[in-house]
């Protein structure tokens, strides 16, 4: 027999033996870690009840920002969809410890928390702002536009680089969708305006559409209505309008007497005069070429 095969075996175990201890090494328990410190039991309790826990866990890098005891009771007694987006709120996906906090770029920076991560956050209710103010003293709030910076940075409780940290806060931030703040409003469509009644003498003039049995009026013509209980029109002044003037004797096609007819009508006076000169003149330069082609050699 050839030991080839055990040998194979246990080059692959200890080769791959590292990869599997590494995720071991890197989990963690939150409610382990709140376990050693007795400020923090209800914190730790109420993770328990918002079902959290497993999530904070099987995170590789996270950070716990928690409230003691005598500051959590804001979050205390609220139904369970409600806790579990607040404490959500306070789980950050990222390492930040005393140092990282003092050192923020800009002196500010948005964090994206566990309850962005739920998909149920609304707009930026689901990140956090936190604030180096200058003077030693961090700020923390939701990074909802309007909000307050509410909590402000204790100390660092227990951290495992870079894997774990757990930080404590001066009070419980509460998201503005469940604290109805400015970005739990919306605002309310707006009406279309509304015109205002007609007084009650008034007179309402339809306008009606042209049809073929009523011709349009012009404006300086008259309805036939209107001249049937008028004056005739030989009774009436003289106008500088062919409306107002009194109709001239007809021609037998019905239009007046020494009107034009046809498309003479339209067209400006001289116009037939120029026409004939001009097919004369064609006529005459026609004439000349054929006499030239005619005078020409015979090839």
């Amino acid at each position: 027999m050839t030991s080839r095969p055990p040998t194979l075996f246990v080059l692959f175990f200890f080769f791959f033996l590292p990869f599997l201890l590494f995720p071991l090494a890197a989990s963690h328990n939150i409610t382990r870690i709140l376990a050693q410190f007795d400020d923090f039991s209800t914190f730790s309790s109420l993770l328990t009840q918002a079902q959290l826990v497993s999530d904070i866990n099987s995170r590789r890098t996270i950070t716990v920002l928690a409230v003691d005891n005598s500051a959590v009771s804001s979050a205390s007694g609220r139904p369970t969809d409600e806790l579990k987006k607040i404490l959500s709120l306070h789980v950050v996906l990222d390492y930040f410890d005393g140092e990282k906090l003092h050192n923020l770029h800009n002196h500010t920076a948005i964090l994206t928390t566990l309850f962005q991560a739920t998909g149920l956050a609304t707009g930026r209710n689901g990140f956090l702002n936190v604030t180096n103010m200058g003077n030693g003293e961090i700020a923390f709030g939701s990074a909802v536009p309007g909000s307050s910076l509410v909590a402000n940075f204790v100390k660092v409780v227990a951290t495992r680089p870079y894997n774990i940290s757990v930080i404590q806060i001066s009070s419980v931030i509460v998201p503005p969708s469940i604290s109805g703040g400015a970005s739990n409003h919306s605002t309310p469509p707006t009406a279309a305006p509304v015109a205002a009644p007609a007084p009650a003498n008034a007179t309402l003039t339809p306008t009606l559409a042209p049809s073929e049995d009523a011709p349009s009026p012009t404006p300086d013509a008259e309805s036939p209505s209107d001249v049937s209980d008028g004056p005739s029109p030989a009774d009436a002044p003289a106008s500088d309008t062919p409306a107002a003037s009194p109709p001239g004797p007809m021609s037998p096609d019905g239009s007046p007497a020494g009107a034009p007819s046809g498309d003479a009508a339209d067209a400006p006076a001289g116009d037939s005069s120029a026409a004939e000169r001009v097919v004369a003149g064609a006529g005459v330069a026609i004439a000349m070429v054929f006499a030239m082609l005619g005078s020409l050699p015979m090839i």
